[in-house]
């Protein structure tokens, strides 16, 4: 049988707390390959051990199998360290595996896992996402987070793998933080395959972490790339691999995309999904795009990733911190049939980390819930042939969301439609101003949308000046005067043509032509199936006129 004997050796005394050492940690499974006869395996020791290998046999057999394992150097912020991978192949099937990882002379203890069995079309997996914890801070506890995944995967035993939605650690560019998220994957990422999704904290370092200054964002995300390059598939866009990349699973593709190189992903994104015939087609992105923080934004990915997202059934989100799903979602247009488009679906945060008062259900959630509760949430997926049923729970066992996706009956249950409205409205970052524009509905002239655009900048915090026959906006730093019965705006930057003339309108409003909004750098889309005028900002300040 297996040698799980363990030899201990001396730590060098500049080692930091939980630094490498010669026995294998931070001991991962997964998916990189045919999931059916294949399974990666991932350590860390120390630089003093330059050889490893797996050791593993079928489930009551004798019969010993070695794959002998590559590694290479990781020089953190406050170690050096060989992380080593292993690829287990010409695996059986529907089979459960033994297995021990390390060197001669250090070995891991005995862990196990079981294959898919071919053709799958019915299996489970948990989706988690932005368990991340900083105190304490020199030895990060991810305990919390360790029992809640634990308890979800006693209560579905049956889930084939965990796959994340990002901010797996809270500054994933130094070390401490990797390696309290590994102690708190300790008796599930040996046994349980771990798909990771990179979030932004993932990509985060500080010149001075301990003081938190000299924040930055690293591009690729250099640590998260070096640890887990043999454990995915290394098949993302050229200049973004690892934290990219995409693996099938029974009947479904699933397509990982990290946070950086949009334009590449996007057109890599799109290609992966159009050479694959699996059913489903499910993809994860860190930064929700129908988000429902008051103060969000969706600019690092739209509009430069529409085309890839809208290839696909579902795309799981993090970010925020707490819940929502989206209608389906396509062209700017929110849908009722999961034909029509895309369900986007945040998955909250798994480490008991609320968002704090900045959540709102918006114009395109079918479903939300603020989890301003100091409780995890994991969605448990359930996939059977086509139909996908998705449950988002709480620590406490309540469940936030259920609901069902199924492709042959064209539905989502529990039933919700999209709005259409008989009066075009405005929308500021996915929410109605409300009262504001009740009686003051945009309005549609020879092939140009006109708005009172005031009425939204002084919604959303900015400052609205009001004169004769003209109307004085400002909102995140930049100013624009509007005149009635004029096509052109002066701005910060000069004058600015409209492609109509400004006019007053219902309630005596200056109707301004939408595409006035970009001299307050905005954005706006027309949903013309919803009848309803989209705004967007990149910023996510929120604004306040000054009190003199």
């Amino acid at each position: 049988m297996l040698n799980t004997q363990n030899t201990q050796s001396v730590m060098p005394k500049q080692k930091p707390s939980r630094g490498s050492s010669p026995l294998p940690d931070h001991i991962m499974i997964s998916i990189n390959g045919d999931a059916c006869t294949s399974m990666a395996v991932t350590w860390r020791t120390s630089t003093d051990v330059k050889e490893g290998f797996v050791l593993y046999h079928e489930d009551e057999s004798d019969e010993i199998f070695r794959c002998g394992a590559e590694y290479e150097l990781f020089v953190s912020d406050i170690d050096e360290s060989h992380i080593f991978s292993a690829r287990l192949e010409n695996l059986k099937p529907d089979t459960k595996y033994f297995y021990t990882c390390g060197s001669g002379e250090n070995r891991s203890e005995k862990f196990s896992f079981t294959t898919p069995p071919e053709n799958l079309t019915k299996f489970k997996f948990i989706c988690v996402s932005d368990q991340q914890k900083n105190v304490p801070f020199e030895r990060p506890d991810y305990s919390y987070f360790q029992k809640f995944l634990k308890k979800i995967l006693r209560r579905n035993p049956d889930a084939r793998f965990i796959l994340t939605g990002g901010d797996n650690t809270d500054c994933g560019q130094h070390e401490v933080q990797w390696n309290g998220y590994f102690e708190g994957l300790k008796g599930i990422s040996e046994y349980v395959p771990l798909m990771m999704t990179e979030g932004n904290h993932d990509t985060r370092g500080y010149k001075d972490y301990k003081k938190g200054i000299g924040r930055y964002y690293s591009e690729p995300a250099e640590f998260f790339c070096k640890q887990l390059k043999g454990a995915y598939p290394y098949n993302g866009p050229e200049g973004w691999k690892t934290e990219n990349y995409f693996f099938d699973y029974g009947n479904v593709h699933f397509t990982v995309m990290g946070v950086n190189g949009p334009e590449d992903v996007n057109k890599w994104a799109i290609e992966s999904n159009k050479n694959t015939d699996k059913a489903w087609k499910i993809g994860t992105y860190h930064f929700p795009i129908c988000y429902s923080g008051l103060d969000c934004q969706n600019y690092d990915a739209y509009p430069v990733m529409t085309e890839a997202f809208e290839t696909y059934d579902v795309v799981f989100s993090g970010h925020e911190h707490n819940f929502s799903r989206s209608f389906p979602l396509k062209n700017e247009n929110l849908y009722d049939r999961p034909s029509q488009g895309t369900v986007h679906y945040m998955l909250g945060n798994s480490g008991g980390n609320p968002p704090g008062a900045r959540t709102l259900s918006k114009i395109w959630h079918a479903a939300f819930f603020p989890q301003e509760v100091p409780d995890a949430m994991a969605a448990i997926v359930e996939v059977d042939g086509n139909k996908m049923t998705l449950t988002s729970v709480l620590d406490d066992g309540r469940i936030v969301d259920k609901c069902v996706i199924d492709k042959d009956r064209d539905e989502i249950l529990p039933y919700a439609l999209a709005p259409t409205f008989n009066r075009t409205r405005m929308m500021y970052k996915g929410a109605d101003p409300g009262l504001c524009q009740s009686d003051t509905p945009c309005e549609n002239i020879d092939g140009v949308w006109f708005s009172p655009f005031a009425t939204l900048v002084g919604y959303a915090g900015g400052s609205v000046i009001k004169e004769k026959g003209k109307v004085t906006l400002s909102i995140y730093g930049k100013t624009v005067t509007f005149y009635e019965n004029s096509d052109i705006a002066d701005t910060d930057g000069g004058e600015m043509k409209l492609p109509a003339k400004v006019y007053r309108g219902k309630r005596g409003q200056l109707y301004i032509p939408c595409d006035g909004c970009r001299a307050l750098g905005m954005r706006w889309a027309y949903a013309d199936r919803n009848n309803f005028i989209s705004f967007e900002h990149e910023s996510e300040d929120k604004p306040v006129t000054e009190q003199p």
